[in-house]
């Protein structure tokens, strides 16, 4: 039944009649315990009170699969306004982007042209740029793009995801390894065929502790992506057992799951960094969220009754 309960939900984070619904309820469906707002000042004030509680953040304007070029270079321009925006504060903050709303699906020249506007503007004001992963039709181009711009870029200025549910990411990993790249690690939240991806979460646990164990001695940066207490406690013996440098790790969570836990990590000493999304787009999101934890669909009705 929860197998059920979340492919329906991942099916409907990609349904626009179900986000045209939606969109008319606005955050009143319980979006604003996963997103803080709509808008680039409420970003603003919730990576000042996740600073406030010791921790770093990254900022995500939502959004993917945009079909039009003038909207494609709108999301371009809004990332390098974000970037501008956090040029002067003193907050440890770096931007994620999707190739998919920077007119990936348009036209891959479009993309590039406008990532590298992107990235050029984080060197430039000392940032970091990291690329997201989407679903498996878009992994190996993403992963090329990434290359191309680590290349004039450099490690410092830009970084990728890996998803530990594809069969092919420890190779992808052994294959980035050269670059001393900077990566993130996530399980994964796209439904994906068995033909791709491993059906099974045992199956995908282990395989993150192995792409996390890769990383870790490739020298380059590691960002475990993760909630779940049993890989936590397994990644710290490891990185402990590896005498892993405290700057070339942090754990990732995300905003609005876990806060507790998240504090309780940055008070051990750890680094930990949350994903900030924001955006009028932020249905897709949403959907993907409670797919991981289709309980959470029960605050949702709690939200339209009080509503």
């Amino acid at each position: 039944m929860e197998q059920l309960m979340r492919d329906t939900l991942l099916w409907l984070s990609r349904n626009r009649r179900a986000e045209r619904w939606a969109r008319r309820f606005g955050f009143r469906l319980g979006a604003g315990r996963f997103v803080p707002g709509e808008s680039l000042e409420d970003a603003v004030r919730a990576v000042e009170q996740l600073h406030r509680r010791g921790l770093a953040t990254t900022l995500d304007h939502l959004g993917e699969f945009v079909d039009c070029a003038d909207e494609a270079r709108q999301a371009a321009d809004f990332c390098v306004r974000t970037l501008e925006r956090f040029a002067d504060l003193p907050y440890d903050v770096y931007l994620s982007v999707k190739l998919t709303q920077l007119g990936l699906d348009i036209d891959e020249d479009l993309c590039m042209e406008n990532m590298r506007k992107i990235v050029a503007r984080a060197r430039d004001t000392g940032r970091f740029v990291r690329i997201d992963m989407e679903d498996y039709a878009h992994n190996e181009v993403t992963l090329a793009i990434y290359r191309k711009l680590h290349a004039e870029f450099g490690t410092e200025h830009i970084g990728t995801v890996i998803q530990a549910y594809l069969y092919k990411s420890a190779d992808d990993i052994r294959a980035l390894a050269p670059l001393k790249p900077n990566l993130r690690l996530v399980k994964g939240a796209y439904k994906e065929p068995p033909s791709v991806a491993y059906p099974e979460k045992r199956d995908v646990d282990e395989n993150y502790k192995r792409i996390i164990d890769l990383q870790l001695q490739s020298g380059g940066k590691t960002a475990i992506a993760t909630h779940d207490e049993a890989i936590i406690r397994w990644a710290k013996e490891r990185v402990r057992e590896l005498h892993v440098p405290d700057e070339r790790w942090e754990f990732q969570m995300l905003y609005g799951i876990r806060p507790q836990l998240q504090e309780a990590l940055a008070r051990e000493g750890y680094k930990v960094r949350i994903y900030v999304p924001f955006g009028e787009d932020w249905y897709g999101y949403f959907m993907r969220r409670l797919a991981e934890r289709p309980a959470n669909v029960g605050f949702v009705l709690k939200s339209l009754v009080k509503a």
